[in-house]
């Protein structure tokens, strides 16, 4: 029972739409309308720019800090009280769909990519720290985030294994591909406008 309401308790913090509700509350603006329409900090920084620069890059900065924490300080929690290494997987895994697939949001979300590094600080440290080389280098020279965020998930997958052939305590990757897939799935849109070359910049 007690296993059941952390994962409970997961889901719901990690469906906790920050982006919207710094954007309603600082900017008067529903990002749900505008832009991609996602609750992430790329789209708080795109929309909000619009009429205010220096707010929209407060505001995707909190954005990013706030999803990067809903995940991260409950799983460093969990791990300083000892829970066994599977129930965090588990509830880093609830709380990336949780974002990525809000209660509060009938089910929308967002691209679970702040979220995801929160919970892989705390569980894959080096792969996360590889992956965010990668984003920053192709995020500098291509200025996509979606681009950037992709071959960063690419490259956390692969170090996964090269860092850890044999996941300790779990003995498996499911949760990294499970985590992983969750991601891609939402970038199913920009992936087509990638392959179009009609995403957008971030500038």
């Amino acid at each position: 029972m007690e296993n059941l309401i952390i994962y409970a308790m997961a889901y719901l913090l990690g469906s906790v739409p920050f982006g919207l509700i710094l954007t309603k509350n600082f900017a008067n603006i529903n990002i749900k309308n505008q832009g991609s329409k996602s609750i992430g900090a790329t789209n708080v920084l795109r929309v909000v720019k619009a009429s205010d620069p220096a707010l929209a890059k407060r505001l995707a900065f909190a954005t990013i800090v706030l999803d990067f924490s809903k995940a991260c300080v409950p799983l460093l929690v969990l791990k300083l009280l000892n829970y066994d290494l599977n129930l965090l997987w588990s509830v880093a895994v609830l709380i990336v769909f949780g974002h990525c697939f809000s209660l509060y949001l009938f089910f929308e979300g967002g691209k679970g990519v702040a979220t995801g590094a929160g919970a892989m600080i705390v569980l894959l440290p080096l792969e996360l720290l590889s992956a965010f080389a990668v984003w920053l280098l192709v995020g500098r020279v291509f200025k996509i985030s979606s681009l950037a965020s992709l071959i960063a998930l690419a490259t956390f997958v692969v170090a996964s294994f090269v860092f850890n052939a044999d996941m300790p305590v779990i003995d498996t990757h499911a949760p990294v591909f499970i985590i992983a897939f969750i991601i891609l799935y939402k970038h199913l849109p920009n992936i087509k406008r990638l392959f179009f070359k009609e995403e957008c910049k971030v500038i």
